[in-house]
């Protein structure tokens, strides 16, 4: 039994030592194994493969060895994007960011801004939730659309907006909603007059109107003050 532990023991040993010399094993390849280009390919196959967190593992370790390589602000992207597609939205946010601010003239920037909308429409909830993620997917679009009008990430933002614009509505719609139910007119008008002004074209302006209508005479039926 002492022997057969021996061997089984060798034998591991001379299979790990194999693996380490092997230029293959990219486990324990370094620095001085690989250059920033090699990084750069190697990261970007598996991005493509949809290998994720090797992208973001290998982009990574180009940012930190090579940091004034001419392909750190391409790893800087990477990384944000597999952050992005590993649905860990505020890391991709923070790496959007980041890439924003130190590379504001760069050519990619109305994709980053794209991808920080993107980054909060990915997680947009029914209307009877809060909404804070809308407003900060349409704060995005809205300013990709005004700084980079002539992008081909405007005319996919200008969609989004849209549907953002819907879902707001939808959710004042819904309070407004709750509030007349509830009796508390007052609250409600105040949801529906929302509706009509900042929403006018999301399709509840003719509801809106009939509910502000009943509002009304209701308050004026039952002298309610709220």
């Amino acid at each position: 039994m002492l022997l057969m532990n021996r061997s089984t023991y060798i034998a591991f040993f001379c299979i790990c030592v194999i693996c380490l010399s092997s230029t293959g094993c990219a486990w324990f390849e370094t620095k001085d194994q690989l250059s920033a280009q090699e990084l750069a390919t190697r990261g970007m196959d598996y991005d493509k493969r949809g290998k994720y967190y090797r992208s973001l593992e290998t982009f990574q370790h180009l940012k930190d060895w090579y940091p004034f390589s001419k392909f750190a602000s391409l790893a800087e992207l990477k990384i944000a994007d597999a952050h992005y597609h590993m649905e860990e939205f505020e890391e991709a946010i923070y790496a959007y960011q980041e890439f924003e601010s130190l590379h504001p003239r760069n050519e990619a920037i109305p994709y980053v801004v794209y991808q920080i909308g993107r980054c909060y429409f990915d997680r947009m909830d029914s209307i009877d939730r809060d909404q804070t993620v809308v407003r900060k997917a349409m704060e995005a679009f809205s300013r990709l659309v005004a700084q980079y009008p002539q992008s081909a990430y405007a005319a996919k933002a200008r969609s989004h907006i849209v549907e953002c614009r819907k879902t707001l509505a939808g959710h004042d719609m819904y309070v407004g909603r709750f509030y007349y139910h509830a009796r508390k007119y007052k609250g409600a008008i105040q949801r529906f007059e929302t509706v009509l002004s900042q929403y006018p074209d999301t399709g509840f302006s003719r509801e809106a109107q009939n509910y502000i209508k009943k509002c009304r005479a209701a308050i004026k039926k039952t002298g309610a003050t709220e």
